[in-house]
């Protein structure tokens, strides 16, 4: 026999072995018709209804159904804490039957309930967002708990064994999808952040290679030409120092992209965020100015030129007050690039008084007191671009993945960029918004003014 034919027949032993098994085991349990019916009838719903809240009424509904025993579900949830998540009855008024400390590890029988211990799948745990003490994720509460045999007590505690099962599974099912939808969206993040930013590095390369070009043709003609012609080293030398000022220059503008995409990767590409499935923020206090504003301001404004879009801070214009406020400076410089980005595609010359029909973006920010509570303040961070407003009906879907405004004409986008700003911005406990004003499209954020560094420095 070939081994992996001898391996599926061990692997059919053990199947069958374990069939048989089952067999014995529920021969001796003694189910009644109604209890088998019970456990059919749960598995069939249990597939067939697709949202969390069906599936905990099912859990709860069928023991009344069955056998006139009224049931509360509680589970553990976000952070771990236990919650009433549906009673064969209204949850309204009703209090927690158990705490955290009170979830059994075994069937206990309390104040005439009978509370089952809903447990999840051990070789599963490291999947869940929480970890269930003792592998106990919550616990299902029969009443009243007169009136039960051993055998009925047993039948229910497989019930509450096969709810753990599909709850676990349910969870992991939420859990990867969200996975998924984070990674499509952190791959579509990865393109519109780094990778078409960084085809600007051949831009800046073929231009630094020009310079070169030149200056190595100039030495040439000065080896040629240096005995015959000395009134021309002048006009040679300042040549050399002009070729050498854009060389600098252009190696300046390649450095200060190369430290902005090198942030993006960081940022973007962190451990946490593929470990945890999410964005991870790692929050330090930062000069909302000069280390995130800036920096971008400054890579975008070679682009900015070329589209003859003038930088304009007489609206309002920045203020004297410096923000300092604790913020993942990685996220917040990208969704300030994704915000200049829009500026260099979308800006259009409207008529000004003071300058003409020009294109123009301006950029500030307003403390708002209280905005997040009292004695909380918020900033209010202002992107303003010159141009036609924005279609009213447009405006609710601006931050939502995908949606391009019908303002884009023939501008390269893919939709995800202010998408990417509201999800940032969101995570860091804010929001984002867009106004119309009489001369072009206000696109700002507002975040909480904090400003004291937790001491892990993360959050």
């Amino acid at each position: 026999m070939e081994p992996l034919e001898a391996a599926e027949a061990e692997r059919d032993r053990k199947v069958l072995r374990r069939i048989h098994e089952k067999i014995d085991d529920y021969e001796s349990y003694g189910f009644s018709r109604s209890e088998v019916r019970m456990f059919n009838v749960f598995f069939d719903l249990a597939q067939e209804f697709e949202s969390d809240q069906d599936f905990f009424a099912i859990c709860v509904i069928l023991p009344d159904a069955f056998f006139h025993r009224a049931a509360d579900l509680v589970l553990l949830g976000e952070g771990g804490l236990p919650k009433l998540v549906r009673s064969s009855g209204s949850t309204a008024g009703r209090q927690l039957p158990v705490t955290l400390e009170d979830l059994p590890r075994q069937a206990s029988e309390i104040d005439g309930q009978l509370i089952l211990p809903i447990k999840i799948n051990p070789a599963l745990r490291d999947l869940l967002p929480f970890d269930p003490p003792g592998g106990v994720a919550g616990a299902l509460i029969l009443r009243p708990a007169a009136g039960l045999s051993p055998k009925d007590r047993l039948f229910f505690e497989k019930f509450a064994n096969r709810i753990g099962y599909q709850y676990h599974h349910r969870v992991i099912r939420t859990r990867n999808r969200e996975h998924l939808e984070f990674i499509k969206n952190l791959v579509e993040d990865i393109g519109h952040n780094v990778i078409v930013p960084n085809m600007y590095f051949r831009l800046f390369f073929n231009r630094l290679k020009g310079k070169i070009d030149g200056l190595s043709e100039l030495s040439e003609e000065m080896a040629h030409d240096e005995e015959r012609h000395p009134e021309l080293s002048g006009e040679r030398r300042a040549k050399l120092e002009y070729l050498h000022a854009g060389i600098l220059a252009q190696f300046n503008e390649i450095y200060r992209h190369y430290e902005q995409t090198s942030l993006f990767l960081e940022t973007l590409l962190r451990r946490r965020h593929f470990q945890e499935g999410r964005y991870v923020l790692e929050k330090r206090r930062l000069n909302l100015r000069t280390q995130v504003i800036e920096p971008q301001l400054d890579r975008y404004r070679p682009r900015l030129e070329e589209r003859g879009v003038e930088i304009d801070l007489s609206l309002g214009g920045v203020p004297d007050r410096e923000i300092v406020l604790l913020a993942d400076m990685g996220l917040l410089a990208q969704v300030y690039s994704n915000l200049f980005s829009n500026a260099v595609k979308y800006a259009r010359p409207m008529e000004r008084w003071d300058r003409g029909h020009v294109a123009w973006l301006a950029y500030g920010w307003e403390v708002l007191a209280d905005r997040f509570g009292p004695g909380r303040p918020g900033v209010k961070l202002n992107v303003f671009t010159s141009g036609p407003a924005i279609a009213v009906e447009e405006r609710a879907s601006l931050f939502t993945p995908g949606f391009r405004a019908g303002n884009v004409d023939k501008e390269y986008g893919t939709g995800h960029g202010l998408y990417f700003v509201r999800q940032v911005v969101e995570l860091h406990g804010g929001e984002v918004g867009y106004e119309s004003t009489g001369e072009g499209n206000n696109f700002f954020l507002i975040l909480p003014l904090e400003s004291e560094e937790p001491a892990s420095g993360n959050v």
